[in-house]
């Protein structure tokens, strides 16, 4: 089953969002579907691939929807780093249980629960085939985590953003609404921000684009769909230059 020599990629950022933990529910954690993503990403680990992972916390809290409703914008967005470090340690948990070595590493310090964000230590999980889950965001407010994970995909010197959505691409308009809409296989960075397409948001597309970071949206429904791309196989859109 190992297969490193044949990846396309050595060392790739996995960015799924929090909702992608609630399986069918709509609210929380579905652990089948937590255990589900966690073999995905076992897969793709046995192809000899260094994997980092960037949890969004939508599914508990979104900082954003907490301001619309009149919440303080900077408390809002802490409690939705804070609910990407609940979704971590739960993709920890099932990835540990498949019997593959996890850290997760905050950029909010809570030492009983995380490590601490420090580069060069995380650069070293890496070298030793351990999966950095990487929560709380940048630490910081006013940040997305579509932004932390361009952020940290850089610093650890990935060779592509992996985007896991519902849908197998970016598509021209929404196709849950729309029949005609049409999937681009390849699009430029400037692209999707001209056009306002919903890939990630505009600092994280520039930040991705400034650094030649290139952003794969696949769907993270499909069966072997993470480990089919790095094996060159899959339908998926390719954000580059």
């Amino acid at each position: 089953m190992t297969q490193g020599p044949n990846s396309i990629y050595k060392r790739v950022l996995l960015k799924i969002s929090g909702e992608a933990l609630m399986g069918d529910q709509g609210y929380g954690l579905h652990p089948p579907t937590v255990e589900r993503i966690a073999r995905e990403v076992k897969a793709v680990q046995e192809m000899g691939v260094e994997i980092c992972m960037v949890i969004g916390g939508g599914n508990i809290f979104r900082g954003l929807a907490g301001s619309a409703q009149g919440m303080e914008r900077t408390t809002a967005d802490y409690m939705g780093m804070l609910a990407t470090v609940m979704n971590a340690l739960a993709m920890q948990s099932a990835l540990e249980e498949l019997g593959v070595y996890t850290r997760v590493i905050s950029a909010i310090r809570m030492d009983e629960v995380a490590e601490p964000y420090i580069r060069r230590r995380a650069v070293r999980h890496l070298e030793k085939k351990r999966v950095c889950i990487f929560a709380a965001g940048t630490g910081n407010p006013y940040f997305t985590t579509d932004t932390a994970a361009t952020l940290r995909a850089n610093e650890m010197a990935c060779e592509a953003i992996f985007k896991g959505t519902k849908v197998d691409g970016v598509y021209d308009k929404d196709p849950a609404r729309h029949d005609d809409a049409v999937r681009y296989d390849r699009i430029s960075y400037d692209d999707v921000l001209i056009k306002n397409l919903k890939v990630m948001d505009a600092s994280a597309i520039a930040l991705a684009r400034d650094n030649k970071l290139p952003i794969i949206v696949f769907s993270l429904d499909e069966p072997g769909g993470f480990r089919g791309i790095l094996n060159g196989e899959g339908t998926y859109t390719e954000v580059h230059t």
